[in-house]
């Protein structure tokens, strides 16, 4: 599978899973006029993956027209307890790089699992993608679109009764890569 398949696939469950279910509120607007960056890497070491993750960091920093990123890894971090203590070093690296409270990494994985839920709990899906994905967000794009949306502590709670409802089998069945 070449690096723009796996592009596409990540646009797909963007669309179809995230969006369509409004998982995140603030992803459709992005995408629409294009401002994410769908950004993939064939590393196969964490080492390299820290490079990549440095440029991609400074990419966003200098290029305004990018909104955020998603950083897809599908060659490394395969396992979710790797990819977990992975995100250790990335916010190390962003604390020594200097984007501490400039950018914030959310996660993504195709196995993903919260602390103190089955494997198989629908919530997981939340945070489940096709491949690894580390996503570069703006802390000041966070912080503005917080404040001016109504009740966002409450995405999480509703994410988790809705896809609870829908189920893990169904959310399995969507076209999506999960596990």
């Amino acid at each position: 599978m070449t690096q723009e398949d796996i592009i596409e696939e990540v646009r797909f469950w963007l669309q179809s899973f995230v969006i369509e279910l409004n998982l995140c509120p603030f992803a459709k607007r992005e995408l629409v006029k294009d401002r994410i960056r769908f950004s993939c890497t064939d590393v196969d070491s964490i080492e390299q993956l820290l490079v990549i993750l440095r440029d991609e960091l400074l990419r966003l920093e200098n290029d305004l027209e990018i909104e955020t990123t998603l950083l897809i890894h599908p060659q490394v971090l395969q396992d979710f307890d790797d990819y977990n203590q992975f995100l250790d070093l990335a916010d190390t690296l962003l604390e020594q790089e200097g984007f501490e409270g400039v950018v914030q990494i959310a996660s993504f994985h195709p196995d993903y699992r919260f602390a103190d839920t089955a494997k198989d709990d629908a919530e997981n899906f939340s945070n489940r993608s096709p491949y690894p994905i580390l996503h570069l967000l703006r802390e000041a794009s966070v912080e503005r679109e917080v404040a001016n949306y109504p009740d966002v502590d409450k995405i999480p709670q509703r994410n988790i009764e809705l896809l609870r409802s829908i189920g893990a089998a169904k959310l399995k069945s969507l076209g999506t890569n999960f596990k």
